[in-house]
């Protein structure tokens, strides 16, 4: 059981957030383009963060508490996974809170 802990916390923050979209109206699934527009940079930027990081010995993934699959050589599933889901999460928990304010960013 211990093999699916990040991926355990991963659903977790998922169900914690997906619920935004469906109840407040977030509208973050809605905008694909953007939701993409928004997480393609993210995922670049800390995938050379972590290739670094691991290279360098400054940390690692706990071989017991993922999955084993590994993208890339270097990276675990897990970490591509978090990469994707928190930063939906935060967007998600943006818009909600924009959508009970009825603010506008500018953007749309």
């Amino acid at each position: 059981m211990l093999k699916f802990s990040y991926i355990a916390v991963l659903v977790f923050i998922f169900l914690g957030t997906v619920w935004l979209e469906i109840i407040l109206k977030a509208r973050v699934y809605q905008k694909l383009k953007r939701l993409i527009l928004t997480i393609i940079p993210v995922v670049i930027l800390m995938v050379i963060w972590d290739f670094y990081a691991i290279r360098n010995n400054h940390w690692f993934f706990d071989p017991e508490k993922t999955t084993g699959i590994t993208l890339i050589g270097f990276l675990p599933l897990e970490e591509l996974l978090f990469f994707i889901i928190v930063p939906i999460a935060a967007l998600l928990s943006f818009e909600a809170v924009r959508s009970i304010k009825k603010e506008k960013v500018g953007d749309e």
